[in-house]
């Protein structure tokens, strides 16, 4: 198995005496290896986090968000999920592109259940999922390395209000965010991006 503690993991699991939990725990829930269980799971899900790093190893965090089912489990290795238009930093993106390892933390935080994917994901601009998603710019490959549930306990309880009007769904037309429309913004836009159609 790809998983491994680091020594710092395995000098605090010594100092606190959890390395046989540890140990245990890779052994008994740690798997390389996406189940049916772990597919339904995934698909089910809304959202996501995304933790990666650039090549100094500096981290970021960012949040992914869609229907459910926007995540696609490809095959028992792989997973697959459109980048939407967002603030044109790509950040999370970006750090793909030079280092590529990633951890994606998915959450049901009604059920109070949550699962980790780590591994290693590329950007594919001509991926045959992009069909699927309106207004994807990319898709993003993610091939897992190590898969395994979280403690729920601290999981906070928290129910679906209504899900973004900015999520692009077919045949539905996508609103501007507020925040495009703005003075610092608008003469910085991308071409062809959807709010300088609207200022003509």
């Amino acid at each position: 198995m790809s998983f491994e503690y680091s020594s710092e993991s395995r000098r605090l699991q010594d100092r606190y005496d959890t390395r046989r939990l540890a140990d245990r725990l890779a052994d008994v829930k740690v798997h390389e290896r996406l189940t049916e269980s772990d597919r339904e799971f995934i698909e089910e899900r809304d959202m996501f986090f995304l933790a990666t790093v650039d090549e100094r190893g500096r981290p970021t965090c960012s949040y992914k968000g869609g229907d459910p089912g926007f995540v696609t489990v490809v095959d028992d290795t792989t997973l697959a999920f459109p980048n939407y238009d967002g603030n044109g930093m790509y950040l999370s993106m970006g750090n793909i592109s030079q280092a590529g390892h990633v951890g994606l933390l998915f959450i049901d935080f009604q059920a109070g259940r949550r699962l980790r994917v780590e591994g290693v994901a590329e950007l594919v601009p001509d991926h045959p999922f992009l069909d699927r998603h309106p207004e994807t710019q990319f898709m993003v490959l993610v091939r897992a390395r190590a898969i395994y549930p979280n403690c729920p306990r601290y999981i906070h309880r928290y129910e679906l209000v209504e899900r973004s009007e900015f999520v692009p769904r077919p045949q539905v037309a996508t609103p501007t965010p507020d925040w495009k429309r703005s003075d610092w913004a608008r003469d910085v836009l991308a071409d062809g991006d959807p709010a300088l159609e609207e200022g003509t």
